[in-house]
């Protein structure tokens, strides 16, 4: 008998050893990002939209006191965005326009980010109930995301290497299928740095912002009107009307029916001095570029086209819909 209980507690202990590991995976991950005062990471995001994917390369700098400079760069046509978060609130700025829409955003700390490994941090202290399994020898973890404005995602998948590193995420929608994919490439705990990086006037004069050496884009509205793909049902396209400015043509397209919206469209223009545009809302990543939600708008560039959407009948996500329909083609149009 006592070696039947014997043997019974030994696999006890064994099973909550085993259980114990699996959880420290997750434990050891979230105190090397807590405790660090900086860190540096570089890697490469896959988003899939039905046929269409887009990529980027990201490389992402932190420091402790909430700042981040991440630069976003689509690997198809090199466009460049980048996202920084300082005391002044947060910018996405465009370095080939000379532009930026300046936010006052919880950004990121109000969504899930899967590049942003302090966004899986909060994810996984938001999810009580995530999963470990180990495979191999890599560790799994899921667990669920948070994208208020893409409900269509549900969780998420974090693979970490023997060693407990992060090195590949997958977030994955309603019906299981993988729509982003994020692989780290270089992790860096050890960083330090100062608040000059993380300064707005650094950015300019690094990164963008040189008039004299961008490339004039040209570009015809008027002839080739951009539709969205997409658009609800009961909605139709009630005028277009095409405008001459001083520096482009402007398209308004109105819709009407049971959800109307106004959409704008204007060629891209470089401004000579680095412009600001204040935006009540949030940063917003919309497939192969970044735009600016706002209670009842969605301001975005894409292929040299400057866009806005307006609307107080469509939802934020039925908004993200039609902008991702533009230049989506393989998106059917609900008639």
């Amino acid at each position: 008998m006592k070696k039947i209980c014997g043997i019974v507690l030994s696999m006890l202990l064994l099973c909550g050893c085993g259980s114990e590991n699996l959880n420290n995976v997750v434990n050891k991950f979230v105190k090397k990002v807590n405790n660090t005062d900086g860190y540096l990471v570089k890697g490469t995001m896959e988003i899939r939209n039905d046929e269409d994917t887009f990529k980027y390369n990201v490389e992402t700098k932190y420091k402790s006191d909430d700042m981040y400079k991440v630069s976003l760069v689509n690997t198809t046509n090199g466009h460049e965005q980048v996202i920084l978060k300082n005391d002044s609130g947060v910018y996405v700025i465009t370095p080939s326009l000379n532009k930026s829409f300046k936010f006052q955003s919880e950004w990121p700390n109000n969504s899930s980010q899967a590049y942003l490994i302090t966004s899986l941090v909060n994810d996984l202290k938001n999810d009580e109930n995530y999963e470990v399994t180990k495979k191999d020898d890599y560790y799994v973890v899921k667990l669920n995301v948070n994208y208020p404005n893409n409900p269509d995602l549900k969780y998420q998948k974090i693979y970490f290497n023997s060693d407990k590193k992060p090195y590949k995420v997958e977030v994955f929608d309603k019906n299981d299928e993988k729509k982003i994919i994020v692989n780290f490439n270089k992790i860096d705990y050890s960083k330090s740095y100062s608040k000059k990086t993380f300064e707005l006037d650094e950015i300019i004069d690094d990164d963008c912002c040189k008039t004299e050496n961008k490339e004039e884009k040209s570009t015809s509205l008027g002839d080739d009107i951009i539709y969205p793909l997409y658009v609800p049902s009961e909605t139709y396209l009630q005028s277009k009307d095409v405008v001459q400015t001083d520096d482009s043509n402007r398209v308004i397209l109105t819709f009407a029916g049971d959800k109307s919206f106004i959409l704008v469209e204007e060629e891209a223009t470089v401004s000579e001095e680095f412009e600001i545009v204040p935006v009540y809302g949030d940063p917003l990543l919309l497939n192969d570029t970044y735009g600016a939600l706002s209670a009842n708008s969605l301001s975005w560039t894409k292929d040299n086209i400057e866009y806005y959407l307006s609307s107080t009948s469509l939802t934020d996500n039925e908004m993200l819909t039609i902008a991702s329909s533009i230049g989506n083609e393989s998106l059917v149009v609900n008639k």
